[in-house]
């Protein structure tokens, strides 16, 4: 079995296939030809949300696709402004009308806070919204429910208030940007850790010991880094419309030594692109 087509398990035993495909920013017929080549060279598990404004391309790709409903697992997220109850419940019901599906597999809350008031205090509207996401996951129209974006002080405000924990955190990993405190927190907790971003926005790419080490391993930087990822127990979510990239971004049937992800471990390689939560 190649890597793409093996899973990680939720705590509530929900499978996720362990590569998942990112779909921000593409829109309209970029969106619908890279999704649809991504389902072609074998994912299945598609990544999109409100915010990216391509949930209807997603859909019609999927349906095009020709593949089961059960054999994809797709994933959306809550816009980042939403911090109501029935807000979240209506947001919802626009995601599934967009796809075109009558249930998701995993429905996240897009960050702790509005994107134009990154790092403001919406801790109230944040067990709003995810209560709302218990109602949905308890109704049987979404399979797994998390966060993203959010550190340990979000999550434990929704630990202390909620009835639930998040099955899943995605937050901007990748080699040279750790997030120590936040994944510690969420493997002590089983919440399964997603990695946007896991290039850097391609940042790692043109980094001398990423590129020397690529070269040992007959791998891409960008396999190399989405490999490290992997090797973490992290899931990643690479995103390219180029379909070579998209099939190479796939092919993870190599591991790394532990002396090679020690060295990875000690690199510093910070990167900046908008949505994403940089503290300075």
């Amino acid at each position: 079995m190649t890597v793409i087509r093996e899973h990680f398990t939720l705590k509530n035993n929900v499978t996720i296939p362990k590569i998942g495909f990112g779909t921000a920013p593409l829109k309209g017929d970029e969106a619908y030809d890279a999704v649809k080549t991504a389902l072609e060279t074998g994912y299945r598990h598609i990544d999109t949300a409100q915010n990216y404004r391509n949930e209807k391309e997603v859909g019609r790709a999927l349906k095009d696709s020709g593949l089961s409903r059960e054999d994809v697992f797709i994933t959306s997220k809550l816009r980042a402004e939403i911090k109501s109850y029935d807000d979240a419940l209506n947001a919802f019901e626009e995601t599934l009308q967009n796809l075109g599906l009558e249930y998701l597999d995993l429905f996240l809350i897009h960050a702790p806070w509005p994107w134009d008031q990154k790092y403001s205090d919406h801790s109230e509207g944040n067990v709003a919204a995810f209560k709302a996401l218990e109602t949905l996951y308890r109704q049987g129209k979404v399979k797994a429910i998390g966060v993203s974006n959010f550190d340990p002080q979000d999550l434990e405000n929704i630990r202390k208030h909620c009835d639930m924990l998040p099955h899943v955190n995605q937050i901007k990993y990748h080699i040279g940007h750790p997030q120590k405190e936040t994944v510690e927190y969420c493997k002590n907790h089983g919440i399964l850790i997603e990695a946007y971003s896991p290039l850097g926005r391609g940042g790692t790419l043109d980094h001398e010991t990423i590129i020397d080490m690529a070269k040992r391993y007959d791998v891409s930087p960008a396999q190399l880094c989405i490999r490290y990822i992997l090797d973490k127990g992290i899931l990643p979510l690479p995103r390219s419309s180029k379909p070579k990239h998209i099939k190479t971004n796939s092919e993870m049937d190599f591991s790394l030594s532990k002396q090679d992800v020690e060295t990875l471990d000690r690199l510093s390689i910070e990167t900046i692109e908008f949505g994403t939560p940089v503290k300075r």
